[in-house]
C-alpha cells in the first residue's frame, strides 16, 4: 500500500529545490530511482522528490498518486530485503505543479540491494557526497556485521549463488530432507531467504580449505605427499579423513597365535580430532586448516583459540562452549557427532595406557591436536635403533615397503604386494597405482602378468 502523508497537496511555493548529500532531484520516475532509495535507505536517509530536474526548476508530474504508485511498486519488487515500511510518499504543490516526495528512513535490516545484481557492489548503494555509489566490500561487510551481529554463522553469506550437492548428499544417505523448510530451520538460510555464512561453509562454493602434508621423519624438511581439499565442509571432511586413513598404518603383531592388528593412529581420535579442527574453528579468518603427518605423530592445526573464560582443562572435563553452534547442530543431525563436549574424552579414552599420549596446545588465534603414532611409540620403547637394518621399521609407510622391496627384487606383483604389505588387494592396488601416478614406480607387461619395478 502507498502510504501518502496527510497534507496531500501541501502547498510549497517559493521552495527552492537542489541536490545535497539528503535531497536527490528526479524529473521522473526513471527505472534509476532504484538505486537512491537503496542508498538512502543504507545510509542516513533522504528524500527524492519527482517531478524536479537536476537544476531545480518544477516541472512536475501529471498525476502524483499514479507516480507514487509506480515508484511503490519498483521498490516493492525490485529491492531486497524488503524496504517498503521505510519509505513513504507525500504530494506537494508548487505553484501549481505536483512534485511527489519519496522520502526515505534509515532501514533496520541493511544492506539493502537490488534482487537482480544480489548482495554485491553492484546491487548495493551508498550516499557518497550528492550521489550514490556502489558500495565497496568492506562497507557490505560492515553493514552486515551491525545489522547480523559479531556470530560469522548467522551473517549473510556476500555470496549468494551457492550450491549443495555435498550436503545434500549427506542429508540423503542418511534419509534426512533437506529443502527449503529444513535450510532455514538449520540457519542455512535467513528469515528473509538468504543464505547465511553457515550456508557458505556448507555449500560447494565454500572459500575455506584443508591442507595436508606427510613428511619424511619428525620435522618438515622432506616433505613425501601433500594435498589440499575444499568445496563444502562435508566433502573436505570426507576427503580428508580419507587422506589420512590412507596413511594410517596396520602393523601386525602375535600373541601365541592369534595375530592382532593395530592401526598406527585410532579411527576413532582421528575422527574426534579432524572433526574439531572443522567445527570448532573460528570461520571469520581465511587461513586453512593444516594436518601434518610425521613418522611418530599426527597434527591438527586450526585457526581460533579457545573462547574467553575457557581453559584446556574444562574442555577435558567435557565443557563445551561452541564457537559455532549451528554448524555444530548441523553436524550432530548428521550423526557425525554425537554430543557436544565429548570429543576431547574420546581421544583420550582411546590412547588410554599408551606410552605417549595426545597434546592439546591452544593459543589466542590457533588450537592444536596431536595424535601419537601408537606402532611407532610401541617399536621405540622394545628396541631402540641401534641397527635400523633389523629393527621393524613401523613409522615406515607402504610406500617405503615397498621401494625396500624394490631394491633387492627386480619387480613386484600385487599380490606380493598385498602380502608384504598385509592390506587388502584393492588396498595394495591402490597404493601401486598412486606410487605410479607420482613417479615412483613403472608397470611391467599387462593383465594378470602386469609387475611394476622402479621407475
Amino acid at each position: 500500500m502507498v502510504r501518502i502523508w496527510a497534507e496531500k497537496n501541501r502547498k510549497v511555493s517559493r521552495m527552492k529545490f537542489r541536490e545535497t548529500e539528503t535531497v536527490e532531484l528526479k524529473a521522473v520516475a526513471q527505472d534509476g530511482i532504484k538505486k537512491e532509495i537503496i542508498a538512502f535507505a543504507n545510509c542516513g536517509g533522504g528524500t527524492v522528490y519527482v517531478g524536479v530536474a537536476d537544476d531545480g526548476a518544477v516541472p512536475g508530474v501529471e498525476d502524483a498518486d499514479a507516480c507514487a504508485l509506480q515508484v511503490s511498486n519498483m521498490v516493492r519488487d525490485a529491492v531486497k530485503p524488503d524496504v517498503t515500511m521505510f519509505v513513504s510518499y507525500e504530494t506537494l504543490d508548487c505553484d501549481g505543479k505536483a512534485v511527489v516526495a519519496v522520502k526515505v528512513q534509515r532501514g533496520t535490516n541493511r544492506p539493502y540491494y537490488l534482487a537482480k545484481k544480489g548482495l554485491r557492489p553492484e546491487g548495493v548503494y551508498v550516499r557518497q557526497g550528492y550521489s550514490s555509489v556502489p558500495a565497496t566490500d568492506a562497507a557490505i561487510r560492515q553493514m552486515i556485521k551491525e545489522t547480523d551481529g559479531d556470530s560469522f554463522e548467522d551473517m549473510r553469506s556476500l555470496d549468494q549463488a551457492l550450491t549443495f550437492e555435498s550436503t545434500k548428499g549427506e542429508f540423503e544417505t542418511r534419509k534426512i530432507p533437506f529443502g527449503a523448510p529444513q535450510m532455514q530451520t538449520l540457519k542455512i538460510t535467513s528469515s528473509d531467504g538468504l543464505y547465511t555464512n553457515l550456508g557458505l561453509l556448507l555449500s560447494d562454493q565454500c572459500p575455506h580449505t584443508v591442507k595436508a602434508a606427510v613428511f619424511e621423519g619428525a620435522d618438515q624438511s622432506v616433505f613425501k605427499d601433500r594435498r589440499e581439499f575444499s568445496g563444502s565442509l562435508m566433502r573436505q571432511l570426507g576427503e580428508a579423513y580419507d587422506y589420512i586413513d590412507f596413511h594410517n598404518q596396520t602393523h601386525a603383531t602375535f600373541q601365541k597365535l592369534l595375530r592382532v592388528d593395530t592401526r598406527d593412529y585410532p579411527e576413532v581420535a582421528v575422527r574426534e580430532a579432524l572433526l574439531n579442527s572443522l567445527v570448532h574453528r573460528d570461520y571469520s579468518f581465511r587461513a586453512s586448516t593444516l594436518i601434518s603427518v610425521y613418522d611418530d605423530r599426527i597434527e591438527f592445526v586450526s585457526v581460533g583459540g579457545l573462547l574467553p573464560g575457557l581453559e584446556l582443562e574444562d574442555l577435558m572435563m567435557g565443557v563445551s562452549a561452541c564457537r559455532n553452534p549451528h554448524l555444530a547442530n548441523v553436524f550432530y543431525r548428521l550423526q557425525l557427532i554425537e554430543a557436544y563436549g565429548t570429543g576431547m574424552r574420546k581421544i583420550m579414552r582411546v590412547y588410554a595406557g599408551a606410552a605417549s599420549q595426545p597434546q592439546i596446545m591452544a593459543t589466542n588465534n590457533a588450537f592444536k591436536i596431536v595424535l601419537p603414532n601408537m606402532n611407532f611409540t610401541a617399536t621405540e620403547a622394545k628396541e631402540p635403533a641401534t641397527n635400523s637394518k633389523e629393527a621393524p621399521a613401523a613409522s615406515h609407510s607402504r610406500e617405503d615397503e615397498i621401494l625396500r622391496f624394490l631394491a633387492e627384487h627386480p619387480s613386484i606383483t600385487r599380490k606380493e604386494a598385498q602380502a608384504l604389505l598385509g592390506v587388502s588387494q584393492s588396498t595394495a592396488g591402490r597404493v601401486l597405482k598412486e606410487m605410479v601416478d607420482n613417479g615412483q614406480i613403472a608397470t611391467l607387461g599387462g593383465g594378470r602378468a602386469l609387475r611394476y619395478e622402479l621407475a
